[in-house]
């Protein structure tokens, strides 16, 4: 078991919502240690213990919020706020 930390980008996270995204993503990753944010710099410091994951699943995960938090049409479906 070595911890490793790594600073991995939050750039397009923008909003309080996307940043709990963030978080959940990265704490439902078996391994994960310790979590900070950084919203100022845009980054998150993250400890893992790499016999369990990798910078890359780190990665993956905030890829995955990102690309479920872009903007929808308020009348989308996809849109978290649409009503039918």
């Amino acid at each position: 078991m070595a911890i490793q930390v790594a600073k991995v980008s939050i750039e397009n996270i923008d909003d309080e919502e996307g940043l709990k995204s963030v978080m959940t993503a990265l704490k439902n990753i078996d391994g994960v240690t310790a979590i900070e944010l950084d919203v100022a710099d845009k980054t998150a410091l993250v400890s893992y213990d790499d016999t369990d994951t990798s910078i890359h699943a780190l990665t993956a995960a905030i890829t995955m919020v990102d690309y479920v938090t872009q903007p929808f049409p308020i009348d989308a479906p996809q849109n978290p706020r649409y009503h039918n």
